[in-house]
């Protein structure tokens, strides 16, 4: 990372980012060509082992992609705001990212799947007490990204004196 002064190592912040971000963006390699999709997430982060749910449509162009080539990476980012200055130069922003590379699983065992979708409704909504049907369950396609690396950057607004 170039700018050592804004990386975050800390395992507890960089969930609290995590926590903070709602759509991650998903790109993968669709022969040859890069493909990025934004999605909606759930996660687990448990002694520096990030794992990410996603959920889908059973088909589609990024399914077909992540059957052929399972290794992805993504960036998901929140806390966006203008930093202001007197000169153009001087303007920048505030905020706090993750990036990071893994490989996606498809979770077809029924109990995994219903913990990874009800990972994903407890990140968007902070509930964790939804029911979901067996036909919802077996009518969607759910994913897991085991990350094999990521990283956590931060730009914090400046203090007012």
């Amino acid at each position: 990372m170039r700018r050592k002064d804004r990386e975050v190592t800390d395992l507890g912040a960089i969930g609290r980012i995590i926590g903070d971000c709602k759509v991650l963006r998903l790109g993968m390699v669709d022969e040859g060509r890069p493909y990025v999709v934004p999605m909606n997430f759930g996660f687990d982060l448990r002694d520096g082992v990030l794992e990410l749910y996603c959920h889908s449509a059973p088909e589609g162009r990024k399914v077909e992609v992540l059957r052929r080539k399972p290794e992805v990476c993504f960036e998901m980012d929140c806390g966006h705001r203008l930093v202001e200055a007197e000169a153009a130069c001087g303007y920048g922003f505030a905020y706090s990212s993750v990036i990071g590379e893994g490989t996606v699983g498809f979770i077809e065992d029924h109990e995994e799947k219903l913990r990874a979708l009800l990972r994903i409704m407890e990140h968007q909504t902070g509930r964790s007490d939804f029911s979901i049907p067996d036909a919802a369950l077996r009518g969607v396609l759910v994913f897991g990204v085991a990350v094999g690396s990521f990283t956590a950057k931060q730009r914090l607004l400046p203090q007012r004196p």
